[in-house]
Parts: structure tokens; C-alpha cells; sequence
């Protein structure tokens, strides 16, 4: 057993990792956290005062992921 897995093994090659500048990750980073807090604040707070939809649409879409991360609606 231990034969037939040494020899589909890549011997000798050794694959470097490829180097990402911190440049090209900066807009992805910025994308992530802008689309986490929206995420966040529809999950969270898009209800009363603070709605920018009217309606409980919103509301009762996410409203299982709202009990999910402990926030309160009832």
C-alpha cells in the first residue's frame, strides 16, 4: 500500500507559493468589510427608526439569521 502512494507522488518538486502584492488586496479587503457591515446592519437594524426600506419585507427575509446572531425582534 505504502508503494502504491509513493509512486503517484510528485518527487523532487517542490511548488513555490505565489507572492500577492498587499496593493491587489486592498480593494477586496474594502469590498469585504463594506459588504459584511451592510450585510450586517440588514440582518441587524433594518427595522424601526433606522429603515431605509418600508415594510417588514426585509425583516421577515433575514429574520431567521436574525435569530441566529442573537438579535432580538420580538
Amino acid at each position: 500500500m505504502s508503494q502504491s502512494l509513493s509512486s503517484n507522488s510528485h518527487s523532487g518538486s517542490i511548488v513555490a507559493p505565489v507572492a500577492i502584492p498587499i496593493s491587489a488586496l486592498v480593494p477586496w479587503a474594502i469590498f469585504t468589510i463594506v459588504l459584511s457591515l451592510l450585510l450586517l446592519y440588514f440582518v441587524g437594524a433594518e427595522q424601526g427608526a433606522t429603515s431605509l426600506i418600508s415594510g417588514h419585507e426585509v425583516h421577515e427575509f433575514v429574520h431567521d439569521g436574525r435569530h441566529l446572531l442573537g438579535f432580538p425582534c420580538h
